[in-house]
């Protein structure tokens, strides 16, 4: 047993380098030849391992005819199965190729219908995520450039105005017309100090997208950030008329820039502000919820439709004609910085609409020890 299992071996052996031989040739040619030549090898194995044995043993020339017999017909079914299955192969991977096609020239890719074998199911599958992902890309790609365009579209606008002005007050006081020059040099002051605050907003927005923002880390306790929030907008809410209410209930400290943070809180409750009625109120909270620590502040601007809460935290939107904001309110980039200072820090800000106006929402990790 030991020798017919060697000379069939052998046999064997001879026909699969040979067919290793071959595949090898005609591995750029394809898979329903490739599948032909792996079952034309394995019939040939077994005859050459066959006669092998039947020459080692000299077997009678009947015998040897019946085995020659059984392997050909085996390598007839074996080759007909091949190529049938070579050809259910060959037909996914097309239907596949022309999938991939389409979504190369930028059409969703929709995995074809029946395929043959599960290496090609999963290729599908994952082509079909990697163009869901692309897709999405390119939804952001464009909301990005909409965003930009309507940036510049703001921008230009709201520097038209001031600069208009300037001009105007600037000649009446060179050529000694202007009835009153000292109020001339307080609105040239104003609008300057509305230029500055634009141009510093433009400068943290772009600082923000190229990921040059540099925190210096320090423990603070949210009672310092309310406080200084609150007492750096209080003059605007006396000129509006909106009284101002700071509620701490916790006194963690959270580990962030103060001077970011500090800015991204003004930017919420100057917004809460300019939105917020005359005689109405603007409430700021500190509190402490699942383990985080929470910064809200809540006007009474009267809500934001549902269908634009999501696009509060754009660069440059403006939302309805209601959250317009006034001639002296910048350009339309706080709450964008917000998200951006925010999202630095490892935290996240929302909105919701709650009775009478709306509450924005920081919530921050609190360190450990």
């Amino acid at each position: 047993m030991l020798l017919i299992a060697a000379y069939a071996a052998g046999g064997a052996a001879v026909a699969g380098l040979l067919g290793a031989l071959v595949l090898r040739l005609l591995r750029h040619r394809s898979v329903a030849l490739s599948l032909a030549v792996v079952a034309g090898v394995t019939v040939a194995a077994m005859l050459a391992g066959t006669l092998s044995v039947a020459w080692a043993m000299f077997l009678s020339d009947h015998d040897l005819g019946v085995v020659t017999t059984v392997c050909g017909m085996a390598a007839v079914v074996s080759l007909a199965v091949t190529l049938l299955l070579g050809r259910q192969v060959v037909a996914g991977s097309r239907a596949l190729t022309a999938a991939t096609r389409a979504f190369g020239d930028g059409y969703a890719f929709a995995p074809p219908h029946g395929t043959p074998t599960a290496e090609l199911a999963g290729l599908g599958r994952e082509l079909a995520v990697t163009s869901a992902k692309l897709t999405a890309s390119r939804e952001r790609e464009r909301a990005l450039e909409a965003s930009r365009r309507e940036l510049v579209a703001w921008i230009s606008h709201d520097l038209r105005t001031p600069l208009a002005g300037l001009r105007a007050m600037a000649e009446a006081l060179e050529d000694g017309v202007a009835t009153d020059p000292l109020r001339y040099h307080t609105q040239i002051r104003t609008s300057v100090d509305r230029l500055a605050g634009m141009v510093d907003d433009l400068f943290e927005m772009s600082r923000i997208h190229a990921g040059a923002l540099r925190l210096t880390l320090q423990r603070v306790p949210l009672t310092d950030l309310v406080d200084e929030a609150v007492i750096g907008a209080d003059p605007l809410a006396r000129a509006c008329g909106v009284a101002l209410q700071a509620d701490v209930r916790t006194p963690l400290a959270v580990r962030v820039d103060a001077r970011e943070l500090s800015r991204a809180l003004t930017n919420l409750v100057a917004n809460a502000i300019r939105h917020t009625p005359s005689d109405g109120a603007v409430r700021v909270e500190a509190i402490e919820r699942d383990g985080r620590a929470v910064l809200a502040v809540i006007d009474a601007c009267g809500g934001i439709p549902d269908e634009d809460l999501n696009r509060v935290f754009e660069v440059a939107w403006r939302g309805t004609v209601a959250r317009t904001p006034e001639p002296l309110a910048g350009a339309g980039l706080g709450l964008a910085i917000v998200r951006g200072i925010v999202e630095a820090h490892s935290g996240e800000v929302d909105v919701r609409n709650v009775v009478g106006g709306c509450r924005f929402e920081v919530r921050l990790p609190v360190p450990v020890g």
